[in-house]
């Protein structure tokens, strides 16, 4: 079991792995996409400014020349540019946001962040010496945040994918837990039917009838878990029963069968609290939570349950004097399979869940579980 264990923590270590590499040559690729993208944008402004310094200093050009400089100068229609000469007076602007260049306040604190940004290049024109400030293009910033948004999006399929497929695999060992039960049932149904008929016979003969009276109360329990068995996986048949009676019927038989070190309370505040539920599913999870109690417990200890009425909802809650159970697990202790006894299939808690939750359309949960003061388990159910 601990090979398998270290096997599966050093799997998902590797995919880990994996995942984090995925990330870090999506970062870097794209981080030396931007970078060549600023090259190839700085390049431009570069002519740009070349081809305003020779228009301006040079009289007579030849046609040609003038119109490929003219060509690189109007080519730019996505590089924001800002012309300011030695007065600081903003002599041109290009591509600038137009919320930002009809406001003169704003023109002037944007041109202070691009001198601040060092991103300028000097030109000698015939006023004098300038400078064309410029920005990255719209495009260039937004390919800055790809990166992170290409990172959250693989984040939000990978949660997806895991979801989905978790759900699916959850699914399956539904379907698996109820076929077990249910052939556990049929199995269960034929000595049971032979022992009936031996409890009749019993019951015939001139002999001692307490012992052959406890054997049949057994034989019933027997019958009722079989039953119980029979109907994981199928439609629940739910109406109204008293669940003080259910619960005290449940405690009662109980009590002959737990260690005589454990002292079982039950109280309730009301004699009858009515709701739609099927006794028999409803006592196997109150015998789960006891039987989990009593081994926590180690047979020696306090058990209460309790029932309350809150407006439309019913309380129920068992609690221990246990040594409780760590935090890390608490939210483990309903999955299938799961299980801290050396013997046991770590069923009890799942199937208790799932008979509060999916059939009678309740809550079950730890409520607070410490060293000091045991676990608090709490159902609550529609009244």
């Amino acid at each position: 079991m601990r090979e398998f264990l270290s096997k599966k923590l050093s799997n998902q270590w590797i995919g880990f792995s994996l995942i984090c590499i995925i990330f870090s040559l999506t970062i870097w690729i794209s981080n030396k996409i931007v970078k060549q993208l600023k090259d190839v944008e700085k390049s431009k402004i570069e002519n740009y400014a070349k081809s305003l310094e020779l228009i301006s200093q040079n009289e007579y050009i030849d046609p040609i020349t003038q119109d490929f400089l003219f060509k690189l100068i109007e080519d730019n229609s996505t590089i924001p540019v800002i012309l300011v000469d030695e007065q600081n007076n903003i002599n041109f602007t290009k591509n600038i946001d137009p919320s930002i260049e009809n406001d003169s306040e704003k023109l002037k604190k944007y041109t202070d962040k691009l001198k601040k940004d060092n991103m300028h290049i000097e030109v000698n024109l015939p006023d004098g010496k300038n400078h064309v400030y410029y920005s990255n293009s719209n495009l260039l910033n937004q390919l800055r945040y790809y990166p992170i948004i290409l990172i959250v999006l693989c984040g939000l399929f990978i949660m997806f994918s895991y979801l989905y497929f978790k759900s699916i695999r959850d699914t399956e060992k539904s379907y698996l837990w109820a076929g077990m039960a249910k052939e556990t049932a049929h199995q269960i149904g034929t000595p049971l039917s032979s022992l009936m008929g031996w409890v009749e016979l019993l019951k015939l003969e001139e002999i001692e009838q307490t012992p052959i009276l406890e054997i049949e109360k057994d034989v019933n329990r027997l019958k009722h878990i079989a039953e119980r068995f029979s109907k994981i996986g199928s439609e629940a048949e739910l109406n109204d029963h008293n669940l003080v009676d259910v619960t005290n019927s449940t405690l009662s038989y109980l009590r002959q069968r737990i260690s005589k070190g454990i002292e079982l309370n039950f109280n309730t505040e009301l004699e009858e609290i009515t709701t739609k539920m099927n006794p028999l599913l409803y006592s196997w999870v109150i015998e789960n939570l006891i039987k989990n109690a009593a081994d926590a417990m180690q047979n020696k200890g306090v058990l209460d349950v309790a029932i309350k009425a809150i407006g439309k909802k019913i309380e129920i809650s068992v609690s221990d004097t246990g040594p409780g159970i760590p935090p890390k697990l608490q939210h483990k202790i309903f999955e299938p399979g799961f299980t801290t006894k050396k013997r046991g299939w770590g069923l009890g808690l799942s199937l208790a869940k799932r008979i509060v939750e999916d059939y009678h359309k309740g809550k079950i949960f730890v409520y607070e579980s410490s060293k000091e003061r045991g676990t608090v388990f709490k159902i609550i159910l529609k009244r």
